[in-house]
């Protein structure tokens, strides 16, 4: 996997774990490798969680301090090249909000994804007049900004569509996020209908949690987001599959096989609770019928 592929993103975060491999197994802590390197540990902490670029020159640094066989060394320095490319959202970069650009290269990577929503359409599949209503929703953006990003989050979405090997969606929404008018009635029903039209595709699967299936897993765990990423001839993941969980101060990346594993038994309890997606399909429209009103 290149970064020309998929931006810079996948190569940032699999030297960043290499790294931290190396630094762990040469038994050194974050601080002390920070006080070995003359860097701040704020610094450690972007390099191994794949939060920047790296130059050849500092792994070389790095691999030398943490005593890394000279065959490995060469292999990072190689996968530092490969941080410096760019993904198509780095032209928005003036509207992204902090760290996202992190999530836009991971969703782009990523063959499948298993997504529960509490609150509201997911971005992939909103149009741009519900995605104009949600943005606006923030009162400190201009509305130049809020245009650009619409533009974004409608561009994002062509990886749905794309005709070369689009991911496996599968999406549970609660039932409130098809009943809230986001926008007003017009630009909801709009929403409905696109739902239902997306739910057609082949490579996409919407279920809506009822409220008549009472208490369900996704009290629990609130919206979340888990992405899966190609594997190697022989089995092995490229990436390591990840939970994203957007907060309202930051969000927050998981790769534990423990995490993934409880993400993934709570969305299957969530998927199993939802109704299947032609029902789920009727709904949009009968909703959207009871919205237009008689």
């Amino acid at each position: 996997m290149t970064g020309a592929a998929t931006g810079s993103t996948v190569p940032r975060r699999q030297l960043g774990r290499y790294l931290r491999e190396l630094r762990t197994n040469a038994r050194l802590t974050v601080q002390a490798a920070a006080k070995a390197l003359e860097w701040s540990e704020a610094k450690m902490w972007r390099i191994e969680t794949g939060q920047t670029s790296l130059r050849s020159h500092d792994v070389e640094l790095m691999c030398r301090v943490y005593g890394a066989p000279e065959d490995l060394k060469v292999a990072l320095m190689g996968l530092a090249k490969e941080t410096k490319g760019k993904g198509w959202w780095h032209a928005y970069g003036d509207v992204i909000p902090d760290g996202f650009d992190l999530f836009i290269g991971l969703e782009g990577a990523a063959v499948s994804r298993e997504e529960y929503s509490s609150e509201l359409i997911p971005g992939l599949f909103q149009t741009p007049d519900y995605a104009r209503a949600v943005i606006r929703n923030n009162t400190r953006l201009h509305d130049e900004e809020i245009e650009r990003r619409v533009e974004l989050r409608i561009q994002r979405q062509t990886l749905v569509t794309r005709p070369t090997a689009p991911p496996r969606l599968r999406v549970a929404l609660n039932e409130a996020v098809i009943r809230r008018a986001i926008g007003g009635t017009a630009v909801m029903t709009a929403q409905l209908d696109h739902l239902s039209e997306l739910n057609d595709r082949s490579n996409v699967s919407i279920r809506v949690v009822p409220f008549s299936s009472g208490a369900h897993q996704g009290l629990d765990t609130g919206s979340f987001i888990l992405m899966r990423f190609p594997t190697t001839g022989d089995g092995r993941n490229h990436e390591p599959p990840t939970v994203y969980v957007q907060g309202f101060t930051g969000a927050l990346y998981l790769d534990k096989p423990s995490e993934i594993d409880r993400y993934a038994e709570a969305f299957k309890t969530i998927w199993d609770n939802a109704l299947p997606c032609g029902a789920s399909s009727a709904l949009f429209r009968e909703i959207a019928r009871e919205m237009n009103g008689p």
